[in-house]
Order: C-alpha cells, then sequence, then structure tokens
C-alpha cells in the first residue's frame, strides 16, 4: 500500500509539473519572427489607443475558424485597445462581401450581421456573391430591399470599400485572416504558426505597443 501511495503522489507531482511548465511555456511566449513589420506604420485613424484591425474576407475559411478566438479576445481586450474590423479587397470578387460588411456598419448592424454572414458562407453553403443575394440575407433580417439598396450604394460606402482595396495593400498583408497592430505590425496564421499562437502575438505587440505610447507621452 505504501508503495502505491508513493507511486500516486509522484504521478499527481509529476502532472502537475507538467502543468506548470505549460504555463510557463506560455506566459514566456517567444513571438519574434512571428509577425512583420510594417514600416511606415499606418493607422486607419490616430487615436490615444493601440489600434487593432481584423483584416478578414467572408469567404475565407481560415478567417471563419479564426472568429471564435478573436471574439474571445475581443470580449476580454484591454481597455487601452481600439478593435476595428476591415473587410480586405484583393479581387473583384471580394468587393461584394466588403460592401455587405459596410452596409451593416452604416445601418448599425455590424455587430449583429457579422457572425451571420460567416455562417451563412460557411455552415449553409450560400455563395452571397452578388448584390441580389446579399440583399436577400439583409431581408432576412428585418432591412428592406429600399433600406438595403440606399446603403448599399451609398457614398459612404464607396469610401470605405477604397480603404478596403488599398489598405491591405499599403500595410503589405498578403492574405486573410491578418491582424494589424497600431499600424506597425502584420500578423498572420502562417507567420504565427497557428491561429491560437496569433492570439499570443496579438497580446505581446498590443503590451509592447501601449508601454511604448505612454513612454511617448511621458516624453513629450
Amino acid at each position: 500500500m505504501k508503495d502505491i501511495s508513493t507511486q500516486l503522489t509522484m504521478l499527481i507531482v509529476s502532472l502537475l509539473g507538467i502543468m506548470l511548465t505549460g504555463q510557463l511555456s506560455a506566459a514566456e511566449f517567444d513571438i519574434e519572427g512571428r509577425y512583420d513589420r510594417i514600416k511606415p506604420a499606418r493607422v486607419l485613424e490616430k487615436t490615444d489607443k493601440v489600434e487593432v484591425v481584423d483584416v478578414f474576407w467572408y469567404g475565407c475559411g481560415h478567417c471563419y475558424d479564426f472568429m471564435p478566438l478573436l471574439q474571445q479576445w475581443e470580449a476580454r481586450r484591454p481597455e487601452y485597445v481600439d478593435f476595428k474590423r476591415l473587410p480586405a479587397i484583393f479581387s473583384d470578387s471580394w468587393a461584394v462581401h466588403a460592401r455587405a460588411y459596410y452596409t451593416a456598419e452604416v445601418l448599425g448592424l455590424g455587430d449583429d450581421l457579422h457572425e451571420p454572414l460567416f455562417k451563412a458562407i460557411h455552415e449553409h453553403g450560400r455563395s452571397l456573391n452578388t448584390k441580389e443575394e446579399i440583399m436577400g440575407f439583409f431581408s432576412e433580417h428585418g432591412v428592406s430591399n429600399e433600406i438595403f439598396s440606399k446603403a448599399y450604394d451609398s457614398f459612404t460606402v464607396d469610401a470605405m470599400a477604397r480603404q478596403s482595396q488599398n489598405m491591405p495593400r499599403r500595410w503589405g498583408v498578403r492574405g486573410t485572416p491578418s491582424v494589424i497592430v497600431n499600424g506597425r505590425y502584420i500578423i498572420s496564421g502562417r507567420g504565427a504558426g497557428s491561429h491560437e499562437n496569433m492570439i499570443n502575438v496579438l497580446d505581446v505587440l498590443v503590451e509592447r505597443e501601449h508601454k511604448a505610447m505612454l513612454e511617448r507621452q511621458q516624453g513629450n
């Protein structure tokens, strides 16, 4: 009995050691080589907060897989973070999805329809590749065709769509999903190694930028 008790004690100690080692490894996550720098730095909007931009495409399966992790991060993000989304336009076929996002934003439905748009494409097999298909989706969520068309074809959505064409290229984004931190860093799945690692890198870079901003403010 004594030998069995001793073995159990050693097993428990060993398991605790593995758990603690894992926690320590996560706490000391090495981000070097897992992100790219943007030169010169470019933010969407200059504020006193650290800007974090989710660069995505509704048709991207990796973006859909990354969405829940980013939503969890968004819910716990520090108060000094200004979180934004930017639907990239790397080809004409992406433009409809970008305009769908911005139409929802203009109508005050950006947060409400973001996840349903992803699910409509990736869970329900809908392409939503035309204005008419997007209109039908909005109609299902209580938006009349007239209100939808007015927003979708508006000058405001046109201007936002131009930003979606220009900014990813200026940042040097090569694919989605990508996360831009304060216009200075690009985080991608390929660079970070996994979607989980993208969040780890994001945490470190956000804290780094926050400290740098405080130092600059104190220097002034």
